[in-house]
């Protein structure tokens, strides 16, 4: 049986214009910490109130905190530069540099506070329910925040920043489960970066052999979901292919990396992007271990077009094939905002996806 909800979502929610214009009034001296403080956790309070009235679950705050999906870790650790790297994001035939928001490393990367002690509070003193911290993985960081020349004179290849940034993830991780925190997700974005041709040709050109740091970077998760696992935290990680402003950065099948990936971390279950062709068959499914659960994120947050209804229960059928439908909940396949400006939609359109997910949940399983 599922420890999740039969109707979830990934975190991230579009903020509102008064949250948005507060961040840049505050960036710009116009508006002092304390008033930026208040309208986050009002912001927050309407995001509990949304996702309370569409009865999807588990709680987050929308992630009305972070600047981006990474954003807390790399502000409160030290070792990131302030500089960006400049990725290739993809969206049909279109392939567009970001402003990226993201910091490359440019020192060793060392724990110093903690970085998700506000979130933890917050949820915890205002979720009408079980609520989720997020917090990223290593992968992402090796793939993205990696530059020969910032980062080169402390880290000299990209796979020597997996144990520091592990460390890191462990310490916050140990923190979230003293805090009492039930539920923590990992996202992943770039675990398909070891089926993407374009990333795989980077690794071989720069002497890395790919297989050996996906196992690198699969035991450093797997070390940090054992911990809190071991202290009573259910634990979800997230894979997808990336997710800004309705683009994607990787593209690859699961069955590149599922027999390494769902076979190496133990987690309680997953949340897979299913949303288009891009992620390829079901059939990878057949390497999550028996008893653990599959979240399909089936419904897109790329676009505000709605999905039928029919159609994603046939889908969710198809994958009862491979995994028990006990062991099967749905969501939308990505955050709707995982940076700040969030993905070309409405709030509406975000209400209507979180609304269809429940109502395709209540139809496959109407037991709960």
């Amino acid at each position: 049986m599922t420890t999740f909800p039969r109707a979830t979502h990934v975190g991230s929610l579009l903020r509102p214009p008064r949250l948005l214009k507060a961040r840049a009034d505050h960036a710009a001296n116009r508006l002092r910490a304390d008033e930026l403080h208040r309208i986050e956790q009002e912001s927050i309070l309407l995001a509990l109130q949304a996702q309370r009235d569409s009865g999807i679950g588990v709680y987050t705050d929308g992630e009305y905190l972070r600047t981006d999906f990474m954003s807390r870790l790399t502000e409160h650790v030290d070792g990131f530069a302030e500089q960006a790297p400049s990725l290739e994001w993809r969206s049909g035939d279109h392939h567009g540099e970001d402003d990226s928001i993201l910091r490359l490393v440019g020192g060793k990367l060392t724990y110093h506070e903690r970085f998700t002690d506000r979130e933890a509070a917050v949820l915890a003193a205002h979720a009408p329910g079980p609520f989720k911290i997020s917090l990223p993985e290593v992968t992402n960081f090796v793939v993205a925040n990696w530059d020969a020349q910032v980062s080169g004179p402390h880290y000299p290849s990209r796979a020597d920043i997996v144990e520091d940034l592990a460390d890191v993830l462990l310490q916050e991780a140990a923190a979230l489960a003293e805090d009492g925190v039930r539920h923590v997700q990992i996202d992943a974005p770039c675990f398909i970066a070891f089926a993407n041709p374009r990333i795989l040709a980077l690794l071989e050109s720069e002497g890395i052999d790919a297989r050996a740091l996906l196992r690198r970077c699969i035991d450093a998760d797997a070390a940090v979901v054992r911990l809190l696992r071991d202290r009573g935290v259910g634990v979800g990680m997230h894979i997808c292919r990336g997710n800004y402003r309705g683009q994607w950065f990787n593209e690859g099948f699961y069955d590149e990396i599922a027999a390494e990936v769902f076979g190496g971390i133990e987690v309680d279950h997953w949340l897979l992007e299913y949303d288009t062709e891009r992620a390829g068959t079901f059939e990878p499914l057949h390497h999550v271990p028996d008893g653990t659960g599959v979240v399909l994120g089936l419904i897109t947050t790329k676009t505000g077009e709605l999905e039928d209804p029919d159609g994603l229960a046939r889908r969710v059928a198809e994958a009862a094939r491979i995994v028990p439908l006990e062991n099967l909940a749905i969501s939308p396949q990505c955050g709707f905002a995982s940076e700040v400006k969030g993905n070309p939609l409405t709030w509406d359109d975000q209400r209507r996806k979180l609304d269809l997910t429940v109502f395709v949940a209540g139809r496959v399983w109407p037991g709960g």
